[in-house]
């Protein structure tokens, strides 16, 4: 495994970040004042995953960048798989441009599901950031050299256990891929993060998992230095024609359909491939968004789109981030709605699938 170079083309850099060098600073034009202000920033899930790595490097950066150089703090919210710090956003009229969320692709499954316990509404909320990124599938050691060696078939019979915040959330990308693939993976649900998930994994109560490029990073990658961790796959981007292709961050890792086109047991076609395709397009491509809450007026969702792409558009990013987000598309302004729109809508059959399979297999019943 390796990451993409650093000395990839600027005009690649470009396409794949969504945004032009240009080394601003901090935001312009007239805008709010957050001078002496805090800005709290709501991550709806515990301190150990992915979300938090991405609020933790954005928060510094967005200090700088807003008006008035505001103290940004990260305050954690988990609970029901993000629903509750969701819900709890929801209940939130704007006041002054010191409250923002942000959600994860765990956030918007149990919205494309229905979820009951959502009471929150994506057409409310102001979106200023959107940001792409990957997932990353490991193994311990043992078994990575078993299927290294005999294929897939011969991890087929294993018992493996899985830490998961629940099969409504982001992990059903996941949870299904692997039933595709035909292994027999027993769901430990109830986490508050992905993380925990990489703790049960670390700890030996876990013998597979799967982080988000970010907490795979900065959360994985020593325990692969290590020899303890070996990454399978990953669940791979998309190309401007919808395609799968192999994820840029991680360009010598197969995708996930690499591997189900060579597994017996799995398809690339059909009811089922076509749900996994369906949510993992919804779930990763703008798989964290930063929001502003009801009400927000156009001065404040002006700001803080600024203030993000500002971010995006300093000379250091490329080299800030890739370690920190890996290299995917960070969007503002147009491109961020269009990204929310995407990630908010499934097909009728995609969703009727899930619903069923997850009554089926997991006895979770939405209604």
């Amino acid at each position: 495994m390796r990451l993409i170079e650093h000395t990839i083309g600027a005009s690649l850099i470009a396409l794949a970040t969504g945004v032009v060098m240009a080394g601003t600073a901090q935001a312009e034009g007239d805008g709010l004042d957050l001078a002496g202000e805090t800005v709290e920033w709501i991550i709806p899930f515990s301190e150990t995953g992915g979300s938090a790595r991405w609020a933790n490097f954005y928060a510094p950066l967005l200090k700088e960048a807003l008006p008035g150089n505001p103290t940004v703090v990260v305050t954690f919210m988990p609970g029901a798989g993000s629903t509750r710090g969701a819900n709890h956003f929801q209940g939130l009229e704007y006041e002054d441009g010191t409250t923002i969320f942000g959600s994860s692709g765990s956030t918007q499954f149990p919205y494309l599901l229905n979820d009951p316990r959502v009471r929150y509404e994506y057409g409310d909320w102001n979106v200023v950031l959107a940001s792409g990124t990957g997932g990353v599938v490991y193994l311990p050691a043992d078994l990575a050299g078993t299927l290294e060696s005999d294929g897939i078939e011969a991890i087929a019979e294993e018992n493996f256990i899985y830490g998961s915040q629940g099969a409504t959330r982001l992990d059903l990308v996941p949870l299904l891929a692997w039933e595709l693939l035909g292994l027999n993976v027993e769901p430990v649900f109830g986490i508050e993060g992905r993380g925990d998930g990489r703790l049960m994994f670390e700890r030996g109560e876990a013998n597979i998992d799967y982080q988000t490029s970010s907490s795979f990073l900065s959360g994985v990658t020593p325990l692969v230095e290590a020899g303890t961790a070996v990454p399978w796959f990953t669940f791979g981007s998309l190309d401007a024609d919808g395609n799968i292709v192999r994820d840029p961050t991680f360009p010598d890792l197969p995708t996930f359909t690499e591997v189900c086109e060579a597994a017996p047991s799995c398809e690339t076609s059909g009811t089922a491939y076509d749900a996994w395709m369906a949510f993992f397009t919804a779930g990763f491509p703008a798989q964290k968004m930063v929001f502003l809450p009801a009400g927000a007026p156009q001065e404040a969702i002006d700001t803080y789109s600024a203030a993000f792409k500002a971010i995006t558009e300093r000379e250091d990013f490329e080299e800030i981030s890739l370690t920190q987000l890996g290299v995917y598309p960070q969007m503002t302004g147009a491109a961020a709605k269009a990204a929310l729109a995407s990630a908010t809508v499934v097909p009728d059959e995609a969703r009727t699938f899930v619903i069923d399979w997850l009554a089926d297999r997991y006895g979770v019943v939405l209604q």
